[in-house]
């Protein structure tokens, strides 16, 4: 039965992120990004098989979840920064005098490192709070007892869950179909949606592998691809930006933008990179 079927995805989910928490709570190496994205696998599934779920309850769990999301994210994209403009620094340091590198290393990583340790300590005080303790017993309670809409519940799991791809599939291939006619200046948020929907579908096949079988797991695994070519894309082109930025802030303080005009280049070159791979990895969806 559907119902059943989605408990067992549900209960996947809410495993990954309980199972994380003391992983955050102790700082420990891509814990932020292991919860993160346990809570936004459930509020996708919640998203894809809303119909199988009581409406009220399932947009309150929604609601929660996109909360925690948000405060995860906060120290998640501070992380992926430092990291990246490290890495960036490490690979064009020969290019550059050890003055430069040490002030833009401030601006650029350990102002990101410091945002980190930050964010962290709010997420922290979050997950001592009443409100992640009342979403954590609510998730408890879900892993085993959803609120299902019984009529739909106890309806073929097959049936449900391709109804589920194949509108997923649809709204991903709509985007994909669309956007070459948008304008250039719209480009970056229509791939970030598409990025989005891609991210939604991944999610909603893996959810159904136990049911589908290998036809959803290959679905979902073209569906990844897509999703981490355009996230990549993104990332580079957000990293330009803020690197741009921060040499602006440099230069009105009387500081060398040598290095980061190398750097901003570098991640422009990244971003269309990226960007020439997603034509090939979107037909490969849905070939």
């Amino acid at each position: 039965m559907a119902g059943e079927a989605l408990i067992g995805a549900l209960r996947d989910d809410v495993d990954r992120l309980l199972a994380a928490e003391p992983e955050v709570r102790a700082d420990a190496p891509d814990s932020v990004h292991q919860m993160r994205v346990a809570t936004r696998r459930l509020r996708s599934v919640l998203r894809s098989y809303g119909k199988l779920l009581v409406k009220k309850p399932a947009a309150t769990m929604g609601a929660e979840l996109k909360w925690l999301a948000g405060l995860l994210g906060e120290a998640r994209d501070a992380e992926v920064r430092a990291d990246r403009f490290a890495a960036l620094l490490a690979e064009h340091a020969e290019r550059a005098r050890r003055a430069d590198i040490d002030a833009v290393t401030a601006r650029l990583v350990d102002a990101e490192r410091e945002r980190y340790r930050a964010a962290h300590d709010e997420v922290l005080a979050a997950l001592d709070g009443a409100r992640y303790r009342e979403l954590r017993e609510e998730l408890s309670g879900w892993r085993t007892d959803p609120p299902l809409r019984h009529s739909r519940a106890e309806t073929s799991a097959t049936d449900v869950f391709e109804e589920v791809l194949r509108r997923d599939l649809d709204r991903l291939q709509s985007l994909v179909r669309a956007e070459p006619t948008v304008d250039p200046h719209e480009r970056v948020e229509v791939l970030h949606e598409i990025r989005k929907s891609a991210k939604r579908l991944r999610y909603s096949c893996e959810a159904a592998e136990q049911v589908l079988g290998d036809d959803a797991a290959e679905r979902g695994r073209h569906a990844k691809k897509l999703q981490t070519v355009l996230g990549d894309h993104r990332d580079a082109v957000e990293s330009h930006e803020a690197i741009l930025h921060r040499a602006a802030e440099a230069a009105a303080s009387g500081e060398d933008a040598g290095l980061y005009e190398i750097l901003a280049a570098a991640e422009d070159v990244a971003a269309g990179r990226e960007l020439s791979r997603y034509p090939a990895t979107a037909a490969a969806l849905f070939g």
